[in-house]
C-alpha cells in the first residue's frame, strides 16, 4: 500500500513532517518520489485519454454538422416537390443531429474544465516531486557528511593510524641501519690520495694556529 491514497493527498502532504516522522528518512523520500512519479505518469495518461475523447467528439460533430446541413438540402428538395410531410420528416432528422452535435458539445466542455484541473494537478505534482527531490539531494549529502566524519574519527583515533606511524618508525630504523652498513664499510680502508693531502693541509692549519697560540702566550708572560 502506498502512502498516498489519492493525487489530493499528494498534494495536501508535508513532505517535511513526513520525513521528520519517518524511521529511514532516506528510504521513505525515496518511497515518496516513486510514488509521486507513479501518479504523475498516471494524471497525465488520463489527461491524454481526455485529449483524445475531445478529439473524437469534435470530429463526431463535424460529422453532425455535415448531416444537418445534409438534411436541411434534403427538406428544400422535398418542399420543392410539394412533398410538406418528406419536409417536416427532414427537419425532424435535422433537429436529432443538432441535439446530439449540442450535447456533444457539452461534454467537450466538461471535458475541458476536467483538463484544466489535470493540468493543475500536473503542476502541483512537479511542485511537490521537485521539493522531494531537493529534500532528497539534501538528505543524501547529510548521509554522506556523516559518513566521512565518522571515518575521519576512525582515522584519527584507531588503531589504523598507530599501525601506520609504527610501520614509518621501522622504515626509519631501516633506514638508518643501512646508511649505518654504508659507513661502516668505509671504516679501515685506505685513504686516497686526496684524502691524504687534506689532511695534510688540515694539519699545516692546525700547526700554525697552534704556534700563534704559544706566541700570544708567550708575550703576555713577558708583559
Amino acid at each position: 500500500m502506498g502512502i498516498f491514497s489519492r493525487t489530493r493527498d499528494i498534494i495536501a502532504a508535508n513532505v517535511t513532517d513526513l520525513l521528520d516522522k519517518a524511521e529511514d528518512p532516506a528510504k521513505m523520500v525515496r518511497m515518496i518520489i516513486l510514488e509521486m512519479e507513479e501518479t504523475l505518469v498516471e494524471v497525465r495518461a488520463s489527461a491524454a485519454r481526455t485529449i483524445a475523447d475531445q478529439k473524437e467528439m469534435r470530429r463526431h460533430i463535424a460529422k453532425l454538422d455535415k448531416l444537418q446541413a445534409s438534411w436541411t438540402e434534403k427538406a428544400e428538395l422535398a418542399l420543392s416537390k410539394d412533398r410538406e410531410d418528406l419536409a417536416k420528416a427532414a427537419l425532424v432528422e435535422k433537429q436529432k443531429a443538432a441535439d446530439m452535435a449540442e450535447q456533444l458539445g457539452e461534454e467537450i466542455t466538461a471535458l475541458d474544465d476536467a483538463l484544466k484541473a489535470s493540468e493543475a494537478d500536473i503542476n502541483k505534482l512537479q511542485a511537490k516531486l521537485r521539493e522531494a527531490r531537493a529534500r532528497q539531494n539534501s538528505i543524501t549529502a547529510r548521509l554522506e557528511s556523516a559518513h566521512n566524519r565518522a571515518r575521519m574519527r576512525e582515522m584519527h583515533s584507531g588503531a589504523k593510524v598507530d599501525e601506520a606511524f609504527s610501520r614509518f618508525d621501522m622504515l626509519e630504523r631501516r633506514v638508518d641501519f643501512a646508511e649505518g652498513r654504508a659507513e661502516a664499510a668505509g671504516m679501515g680502508a685506505a685513504k686516497s690520495l686526496e684524502e691524504e693531502i687534506a689532511e695534510l693541509r688540515s694539519s699545516e692549519k692546525v700547526d700554525a694556529e697552534l704556534e700563534a697560540l704559544k706566541a700570544r702566550l708567550s708575550r703576555g708572560g713577558q708583559g
